[in-house]
C-alpha cells in the first residue's frame, strides 16, 4: 500500500521545522544524518529481481552481525569465547545444502568466521541440518542439538559433541553413531512438522528436558522429551504446552525471568522462587510469546493468561525479526536473544543481540542493545557531517497527558493497519512525535518513527511505529509501516524514550525503555549518496519536550571479515 499524500511539501511541514528549530536552538548536537539492525526468513517478503542489496557496499550493514551470505541461526557462550552458528547454503542464497556457519567472537561485535561446524554428510541429516540449540551439560560439556533432513525427508533430532574441547574456538564437531537420538514417532505427529529443539534444562529429578516445535493432532505444540545422559530420550505423555489456535510452532525458547531483574537465569540451575517463565514460538512471520509458570508436579507451561486469538499475543518484535534463541551469558549473568532480519530485497540476513529481561510487573519483557555495542560509539555527534551509521538516544517529555486520544481495542488486532492510517502526517492530541530518519535532501525518500499515546480506562496505551512507506524510490521493496502498543504509566513516567540503531540499510528502534521493538530494512537511494539527514518532529495539539537527545557515530565492526 502506497502512503497517502502529506497535504503539505516536506519543506512547509511546521511540526517539523519549527521542532528541528526549538531543537537546534536547545541542543548543539542534533544529528542530521544517521544509522540500526535485526532478523527473519528469507521467503517471507517479496523482494526486487534487479539489485541485491548485499552486493552493495552501501547497504551493508557495518556492525550487525552479517554471515557471508544467507541465513543465520543459533549462539552459546563457552570458556570465554561466543558462539554464532547459522543456517547457510555454501552454493547461494537458495533453500537446500543447508549447514551449520560457525563464527566466533570475544565481545559479541567482532566476528571470525570459521569451517562449517556441521554439514549433512549422514543418513539422518543428508538433506539438510536446520535449527537447533546448543546447551552446556554437567561437567563443563558443550553439546548441539539439532534438525536434520533425514533420507526420507522425515525431520529428526541429531547432536553432535567437539572433537577438542582444548580447542577454543571448537572448530571441529562429531557426529555420535546413534542419531538421530529422537524421531517423529507417536500417535498424532506430522512427519514433516518436527523441529527446532531448545536448549536443555533440568528438572528436580535431575533429568534434562527438551522442547520440540511439532504440528500434534493438526495443532501447534512445544513436545517435552526427558533424558539422564542427553542421549537416550523419552517423549513425555504430554506437551510442555499446546493451543489450537495454530498449526505449527518453529523455533520454541524457552527460558526463566525474574520480574524487575536484568539478570538472566541459567536453567541447569536452580531456578529462584518468584521466577516467571517464558515460552516463546515463531509463527505469523514474527515471534510471540507467552509469560507463565513453570509447574514442576505436571511438567507443563501454564501462562498467566490465555488469549484465543493469537494477534493478541506479545511479541518480541514488531517489525521484520524471526526465528529468535536466546542464551544465557554466564560472562555477564545475562540472557542474550537473537534473531533473524532477512534483506527485503535479496536472500541475506543480520543480527545483533540483545539483553532481554522481564518488565518488574511482570507481563512484558523488555530489551535493550547489548552494552558491547556503545564500544563503536565514537564523539557524540552535532549537526555537521554526520556519518550514516549511528546510535540516537531521544527522551521525549509530555507536558500534558490530558490531550491523549481516546484508545479503540481492535486496533491490537491489525497494528499494521493502525499505523497505516495514523501515519506521521495525521494530528493527533499526543503525538506522532518522534524521528524522521534516513530523509533524502528533499525528503523524497524517509522513514519515520514515531509515538502516538492513547488513553484507555485507567491506564496509557503508547504505539510505537516505524514507517517504511517512503523509504526508498526503488521499486519492488517491501514497505510496510511496522507497529506495536505497550502500556505505559504516564503519570508516574512522564517521558517515553526512544533508542534507533541505524546501520545503513537496518533501523533497529527501542521503544519505552525496551517494551515494544521494531526492526526494519530499508534500501534509500540517498544512503549510497551519502547524504542522509535526521530530523525531530512533533505533530501533535500536545507540546512535547525533548529533556535529552544524544547521538553518536558508529565504527565499523570487524564482521567475518577474515577467516580464522
Amino acid at each position: 500500500m502506497v502512503m497517502a499524500p502529506i497535504p503539505q511539501p516536506w519543506h512547509q511541514w511546521p511540526f517539523l521545522i519549527l521542532f528541528f528549530l526549538v531543537l537546534f536552538s536547545c541542543e548543539s548536537n542534533l544529528p542530521c544524518r544517521n544509522g540500526v539492525e535485526a532478523t527473519q526468513r528469507v521467503f517471507l517478503y517479496p523482494q526486487s529481481p534487479k539489485v541485491s542489496s548485499i552486493v552493495s557496499k552501501g547497504y551493508r550493514t557495518g556492525y550487525h552481525f552479517q554471515p557471508p551470505k544467507n541465513w543465520i541461526n543459533g549462539p552459546m557462550y563457552y570458556n570465554g569465547i561466543y558462539h554464532e552458528f547459522y543456517q547457510y547454503n555454501p552454493n547461494g542464497s537458495v533453500w537446500g545444502n543447508i549447514v551449520w556457519g560457525h563464527s566466533v567472537s570475544t565481545d559479541l561485535i567482532n566476528w571470525i568466521r570459521l569451517e562449517p561446524a556441521i554439514e549433512g554428510n549422514t543418513p539422518s541429516d543428508i538433506n539438510g541440518c536446520w535449527t537447533g540449540s546448543a546447551t552446556i551439560l554437567t561437567g563443563d560439556q558443550p553439546v548441539i542439538i539439532y534438525t536434520g533432513a533425514d533420507t526420507e525427508k522425515r525431520q529428526v533430532q541429531n547432536i553432535v559433541l567437539p572433537k577438542n574441547r582444548s580447542d577454543p574456538y571448537l572448530r571441529e564437531w562429531t557426529k555420535p553413531k546413534n542419531n538421530p537420538l529422537i524421531e517423529p514417532v507417536g500417535p498424532g505427529l506430522n512427519s514433516n512438522q518436527f523441529r527446532d529443539p531448545t536448549t536443555g534444562w533440568i528438572g528436580p529429578d535431575g533429568l534434562w528436558r527438551i522442547a520440540v516445535g511439532a504440528e500434534l493432532n493438526g495443532y501447534s505444540a512445544a513436545l517435552l522429551y526427558k533424558s539422564k545422559d542427553f542421549m537416550q530420550w523419552t517423549r513425555v505423555d504430554h506437551p510442555l504446552y499446546s493451543s489450537n489456535a495454530s498449526i505449527m510452532w518453529e523455533c520454541p525458547d524457552f527460558f526463566a525471568v525474574l520480574p524487575g531483574k536484568n539478570n538472566g537465569l541459567d536453567l541447569s540451575a536452580a531456578i529462584p522462587n518468584g521466577a516467571k517463565h517464558v515460552l516463546k514460538m515463531s509463527l505469523d512471520s514474527c515471534d510471540k510469546y507467552m509469560i507463565g509458570v513453570y509447574d514442576l508436579k505436571r511438567d507443563m507451561f501454564v501462562p498467566d493468561t490465555v488469549l484465543d486469538d493469537r494477534r493478541l499475543w506479545l511479541r518480541i518484535d514488531y517489525g521484520n525479526y524471526y526465528a529468535s534463541k536466546s542464551f544465557f551469558d554466564s560472562k555477564k549473568g545475562r540472557r542474550i536473544i537473537w534473531g533473524w532480519t532477512n534483506e527485503t530485497d535479496s536472500t541475506s540476513d543480520d543480527a545483533i543481540p540483545r539483553t532481554i529481561w522481564l518488565d518488574g510487573d511482570g507481563k512484558r519483557l523488555l530489551q535493550w542493545p547489548i552494552e558491547e555495542v556503545e564500544s563503536l560509539r565514537r564523539n557524540e555527534v552535532s549537526h555537521q557531517g554526520l556519518e550514516l551509521k549511528k546510535d540516537v538516544e531521544i527522551d521525549f517529555e509530555l507536558t500534558s497527558i490530558d490531550a491523549a486520544d481516546p484508545f479503540d481495542p481492535s486496533w491490537l488486532l491489525d497494528t499494521e493497519k493502525h499505523c497505516r492510517e495514523a501515519d506521521a502526517s495525521v494530528r493527533g492530541g499526543l503525538g506522532p512525535f518522534g524521528l524522521v530518519v534516513l530523509a533524502s535532501d528533499n525528503m523524497d525518500e524517509h522513514t519515520t518513527v514515531h509515538f502516538r499515546v492513547y488513553k484507555s480506562d485507567q491506564k496509557y496505551m503508547v504505539l510505537l511505529c516505524s514507517d517504511l512507506r517512503r523509504s526508498s524510490l526503488r521499486p519492488g521493496l517491501y514497505t510496510p509501516a511496522y507497529g506495536g502498543f505497550f502500556e505505559y504509566d504516564l503519570e508516574k513516567e512522564k517521558k517515553i524514550s526512544l533508542r534507533t540503531l541505524i546501520d545503513r540499510s537496518a533501523v533497529e528502534s527501542f521503544g519505552g525503555g525496551g517494551r515494544a521493538c521494531i526492526m526494519a530494512r530499508v534500501y534509500p537511494a540517498a544512503v549510497v549518496d551519502g547524504a542522509t539527514h535526521m530530523y525531530a518532529f512533533n505533530n501533535g495539539s500536545s507540546t512535547v519536550k525533548v529533556s535529552q537527545l544524544k547521538a553518536w557515530s558508529m565504527t565499523r565492526a570487524q564482521v567475518n571479515v577474515k577467516k580464522g
